[in-house]
C-alpha cells in the first residue's frame, strides 16, 4: 500500500494526497540509524514512488516536494503542536488570524521577504480562477482574504465564515516569492521560496537535485540549514518498485525511504532505523451520479454490508489487518471509531428485494430487468495490496449476483476516470488519511462540476449540516461534530475505509525528524559515516 494522498489523487488525491501530503510521512519524533560521525558537505538521497511532472508548490505534484524550498507561516513539530516558522507568532480565532513575519527572512533570489508578498501569495493560491489543486486541498474550504501592513511585519487573514483550522491551514502552505508569482508558469520547473534548498537540476524522470541555500536561518523554530551534518544537497530518486527501494536502502543506494509492503521483512535487523507511519488502506469511493447504479443508497449499503471486513482488512494488510476506525488515520485530528455501529451490516442485503431488486434464472442480480454492472477500479501504483482488496470484493458482489468488471489501471488512469471520464463505479485506493477532518469535506460535498474535488458526486445534508456545526468550534473542542459527520458518510455508504494500516520509513546512516502527517523535516536530515 504505497502511501499517497488521496488528497493529492487529483494527482492521485485522496485515492493516493493530498495533495497533500508529503514526499514522506511520519508519525513524528527523531529517526536514526547511527551513532557515527556527521559528514560534512555530504549527500543525502530519498527514494520517492513516482515522477513529480511540476515543482509549482500548489500543483496537485509540487506540494510534496514543497518543504526543500518553501517555508510556510507556521510549522508542525513532532507531537503535533505548531510552532513557529516565517511568522514568529500569530493570534487566531474562528474566523480571523493575524501573522507577524520574523525579521531577515529572504528569498531564494536574495529579495527580502515582506508581509505585502506574503499575503500576494496567499491571495494567488486562494484565486479559485487559477484552479491550483493543490492549494485547494490545504486551504480553508471557505472564502478568505488577506490584508498586509508591511511596517508591522504582520499579514491578517480573515474568513467569509467560521473555520476550525486556520493556522493549521493557511498558515501551512508554501509561500511563493514575488519571482515565482511574476511568472507562475516557471514554477514548473524551478523553485522561488524562502527555504532551506533551492531546485537546482531535475530531469523528467527523476533525479530531482535541492542545493541548500546559504545563511538560512528561519526554519521551524528558528532552524537553519548550517549544522554539522546536514546535507549540501538532496537528490530524490524515483523508484517505483518497493523491492528494488529495499535493495537500495541495504546497499546505502538510497538514504531515506518508504516501505508500505511485504519487503519490510527483509528490512529488518540489517542496522536500519524505522518510524511507523499510521495509513488508511482501502479507501473506497462509490460513484453516485445519477446516471450510474450507485447513485442508490440501497444499493450502496447492501454492497457495503455484504463485504467481509475483517476479511478485506487483512488482505490490505498482508496479514492480521484491522478494519479501519475512520476516514483518517490513527494519528490525525479527532481521530476516533465511528465505524462501529455506522458502516452497514450484512442486514442491508435484506433490504435490495424491497426496493425492487431481485435474482433472475441466471442468479444475476436485476431490477426491472436490468442486471447490475458495475465497473470496479484499483491500481498497484496506489499500493502492492489494493488490486487484491478490489478482488475481493469483487468475489462477494459475484456471489449477490452482480456483473463486476474488474480493472486494474495506472494510477493516472484512475485518476482521469475519477476527475474525467467518470467511467467507474467503485476506486479502491490508498490514503495517508489527512491531519484535519475539515481536509475530507471537499471530497464528499459542494458541487460535482469539472474541476472540483467532489468526484464521486456525493451528497449526504447529514454530514453538510454537521460539517457547518463542527466549523464553527475552534480546533479539537469540534471533534464531536466532526465525527458524527464522517459517522453520516459511512451510514450512507458513501466512502468505506478498508484497513487501520502503517507505511515505515527506514533511513540509513541518517537522522531526520518527522512531523505528523506528513513530511520529513529537511532542517532536520544529518548524514552520518
Amino acid at each position: 500500500m504505497r502511501r499517497r494522498p488521496f488528497s493529492s489523487l487529483k494527482a492521485r488525491s485522496l485515492v493516493a494526497s493530498a495533495a497533500v501530503s508529503a514526499l514522506l510521512a511520519g508519525c513524528g519524533g527523531d529517526v536514526s540509524s547511527t551513532r557515527t560521525p556527521v559528514v560534512v558537505d555530504g549527500t543525502v538521497t530519498i527514494a520517492g514512488a513516482s515522477e513529480t511532472p511540476s515543482f509549482h508548490p500548489y500543483s496537485q505534484f509540487g506540494l510534496s516536494l514543497a518543504p526543500y524550498a518553501y517555508d510556510s507561516l507556521a510549522s508542525v513539530a513532532p507531537g503535533g503542536r505548531v510552532v513557529s516558522a516565517l511568522a514568529e507568532k500569530w493570534r487566531a480565532g474562528a474566523t480571523s488570524a493575524r501573522f507577524t513575519l520574523r525579521e531577515g527572512v529572504t528569498c531564494s533570489d536574495g529579495t527580502a521577504l515582506t508581509a505585502s508578498a506574503v499575503a500576494r501569495s496567499l491571495r494567488y493560491a486562494g484565486d479559485p480562477r487559477n484552479r491550483l489543486v493543490g492549494a485547494r486541498t490545504a486551504l480553508p474550504g471557505v472564502p478568505f482574504t488577506v490584508s498586509a501592513d508591511d511596517t508591522a511585519r504582520e499579514v491578517s487573514v480573515r474568513t467569509a465564515s467560521p473555520y476550525s483550522f486556520i493556522v493549521r491551514t493557511i498558515g501551512l502552505l508554501p509561500v511563493v516569492c514575488p519571482a515565482g508569482l511574476a511568472d507562475p508558469a516557471a514554477l514548473d520547473k524551478s523553485t522561488a521560496g524562502t527555504g532551506p534548498y533551492v531546485l537546482s537540476g531535475h530531469t523528467s524522470g527523476g533525479p530531482y537535485v535541492f542545493t541548500r541555500r546559504e545563511g538560512y536561518a528561519w526554519g521551524p523554530r528558528g532552524a537553519g540549514n548550517a549544522a554539522p551534518g546536514q546535507p549540501a544537497r538532496i537528490v530524490v530518486k524515483v523508484v517505483p518498485q518497493e523491492a528494488t527501494v529495499a535493495n537500495l536502502l541495504l546497499t546505502g543506494g538510497v538514504n531515506i525511504a518508504m516501505v508500505t509492503g511485504p519487503d519490510r521483512e527483509r528490512l529488518a535487523g540489517h542496522g536500519l532505523s524505522a518510524a511507523q507511519v499510521p495509513t488508511v488502506v482501502g479507501l473506497t469511493f462509490f460513484n453516485e451520479r445519477s446516471a450510474r447504479p450507485l447513485s442508490d443508497p440501497v444499493l450502496r449499503r447492501a454492497l457495503v454490508g455484504a463485504l467481509d471486513r475483517k476479511g478485506l482488512a487483512n488482505v490490505a494488510i498482508g496479514g492480521d489487518g484491522t478494519p479501519a476506525r475512520h476516514l483518517t488515520a490513527r494519528d490525525s485530528l479527532c481521530h476516533a471509531d465511528v465505524a462501529t455501529g455506522n458502516v452497514p451490516s450484512y442486514r442491508a442485503v435484506g433490504e435490495l428485494r424491497a426496493a425492487g431488486w431481485t435474482n433472475n434464472e441466471r442468479g444475476e442480480l436485476v431490477k426491472q430487468g436490468r442486471p447490475l454492472r458495475l465497473r470496479v477500479l484499483s491500481s498497484g501504483d496506489f499500493g502492492s495490496t489494493l488490486p487484491s482488496v478490489a478482488e475481493l470484493m469483487a468475489v462477494t458482489w459475484r456471489e449477490l449476483g452482480v456483473d463486476v468488471d474488474l480493472v486494474g489501471e495506472s494510477g493516472n488512469a484512475v485518476v482521469h476516470a475519477m476527475y474525467g471520464s467518470g467511467d467507474f463505479d467503485v476506486v479502491v485506493g490508498s490514503s495517508p488519511g489527512p491531519q484535519l477532518p475539515a481536509q475530507l469535506v471537499p471530497y464528499f460535498s459542494g458541487p460535482p462540476s469539472s474541476g472540483e474535488l467532489n468526484f464521486a458526486h456525493v451528497t449526504n445534508s447529514a454530514y453538510d449540516r454537521l460539517v457547518a456545526r463542527a466549523l464553527r468550534s475552534p480546533g479539537d473542542t469540534g471533534c464531536a461534530d466532526w465525527n458524527r459527520a464522517a459517522a453520516a458518510l459511512l451510514r450512507s455508504a458513501d466512502v468505506l475505509p478498508v484497513a487501520d494500516g502503517t507505511s515505515t520509513v527506514y533511513g540509513h546512516r541518517t537522522t531526520f525528524r518527522l512531523a505528523p502527517g506528513g513530511r520529513i523535516v529537511p532542517t532536520s536530515i544529518r548524514l552520518h559515516r
